[in-house]
């Protein structure tokens, strides 16, 4: 697995290529798979958020993530529908990768999975509805957002090989969301699910 990263990242052009070939390969597990055009704009949203000025704001002469529920209040505010769909697209794509790639840093904070698939999810509802474009690309991620941070988590990880800590927070995550993609990784573990929901 680390030969074949490191040949990725030597022959493709461009980040966005190489995220969205990772996301198609992980994207066949999915009975029916998400759509092409939805891994290639999940390839462009992690190319985008790899550059920080595309993540991060500059405010009080520092760089800081603007807060998901101040995005959405912005979009709320919104004073047109152009303006609203921006907001919002920023929201669910911020939602995403975030939920996606720093789970346990913001279940510190005390923010579950909950709130980034209902920002997101909901986010993403609206722009299937009133995006000028893509709408077919939003109704995909509205509907499947926790597959999708499933996808996006599994496109960055580094490496295939689970810690300890890895694999209970991988536990973790299918007792929240029972997704059969983290059940069939636990059982490729060697950990049996079915019956109840202790570890066996």
């Amino acid at each position: 697995m680390r030969i074949e990263s490191q040949q990725l990242a030597i022959t493709e052009t461009s980040l966005s290529s190489y995220f969205s070939k990772r996301l198609n390969r992980y994207a066949r597990r999915f009975r029916p798979p998400p759509h092409e055009d939805t891994c290639w704009y999940l390839g462009s949203l992690l190319e985008r958020f790899g550059r920080s000025e595309q993540l991060f704001t500059y405010q009080d002469e520092r760089l800081m993530l603007r807060p998901l529920a101040l995005l959405y209040a912005d979009a709320i505010e919104a004073t047109n529908d152009r303006e609203r769909c921006l907001l919002l697209q920023q929201l669910g794509d911020m939602a995403l990768f975030l939920g996606a790639l720093f789970p346990e840093r913001f279940t510190r904070r005390g923010l579950q999975q909950d709130y980034f698939v209902g920002m997101g999810g909901s986010a993403y509802d609206y722009l299937a509805d009133n995006a000028s474009s893509n709408r077919h690309i939003f109704a995909e991620l509205a509907q499947t957002f926790t597959r999708m941070l499933e996808m996006v988590a599994n496109a960055c990880s580094r490496s295939q090989r689970l810690t300890t800590e890895g694999v209970l927070a991988l536990y973790q995550r299918w007792l929240i969301s029972r997704d059969p993609v983290i059940a069939s990784q636990l059982q490729a573990l060697g950990i049996r699910l079915e019956g109840n929901d202790n570890l066996q």
